[in-house]
């Protein structure tokens, strides 16, 4: 396979099927994107070559084998989850999307938000999720699980590549948004400058998951802003492009 990819190491069903793209190729195989966006970047709205970007997703879509195009999304650091099952050829304004039907590809991409990719034990509920810290703030993990309305103790979370604790600078302000939600979230920040604070994200997920009654969750051995081998960020780079993750269940 050309394509490098990132599987989930977590209990899924043997019907779910999971994947987070990287930046690269394997050796040998002609880069479609460019730099800054070299070389998979599946991501149409950040000024790369669209059709070097419909190239990239029509590898993806070979290499993968998969059953239907991925349901896109506009995503807008929100928290609107959309049924993908129930998408007809748009791409909605949402930043999570849920199927209950076969062989629906639930996508989002990423470059330091965190990707949050999720499955029933059974294996016949899943949803993607886009968590940026605006988006984790306001409820978009707690939105996406209730699309599904499943019994926590049968829900399976993964937690993808996103910015890593050591890297991820934050504000006073957005700390105390934070704390000012759930007060569990204060130990998911240091300080170490003056009204500044590296946030851990994960832990921030956890902490939502958590008090949701999900205590599966695995991943989180990533940090998109350190790893510039292996994955986009936005907050090192500015001008670069996006992997994706998907999930769908056949």
């Amino acid at each position: 396979m050309a394509i490098n990819l990132i599987k989930p190491q977590w209990p899924a069903a043997k019907n779910i099927r999971a994947f987070c793209t990287t930046r690269n190729l394997a050796p040998m195989r002609s880069a479609e994107s460019a730099a800054a966006y070299d070389s998979f970047n599946l991501a149409l709205h950040v000024d790369d070559d669209a059709s070097r970007v419909k190239a990239n997703r029509q590898q993806l879509r070979s290499e993968l084998s998969l059953p239907a195009e991925p349901q896109w999304l506009n995503q807008v650091h929100g928290q609107q989850v959309v049924n993908a099952a129930q998408v007809s050829n748009t791409i909605p304004d949402a930043d999570a999307s849920f199927s209950e039907q076969p062989n629906v590809i639930c996508t989002v991409l990423t470059a330091d938000c965190l990707p949050v990719l999720i499955c029933n034990r059974l294996g016949n509920k899943v949803a993607a999720a886009h968590a940026g810290w605006r988006g984790l703030a306001d409820g978009i993990i707690e939105n996406t699980l209730t699309s599904l309305n499943e019994n926590p103790d049968e829900i399976l979370v993964w937690l993808g590549p996103a910015i890593g604790p050591k890297a991820f600078e934050v504000g006073e302000e957005i700390r105390e948004i934070f704390i000012n939600k759930h007060s569990a979230s204060a130990s998911a920040f240091k300080q170490n400058r003056s009204g500044h604070f590296l946030a851990d994200i994960y832990q921030l997920a956890r902490i939502r998951l958590k008090a949701m009654g999900i205590e599966a969750v695995y991943g989180e051995k990533f940090c998109t802003f350190t790893d510039a081998n292996q994955f986009y960020s936005y907050r090192r780079d500015v001008k670069t492009g996006r992997q994706a993750s998907l999930i769908w269940f056949e």
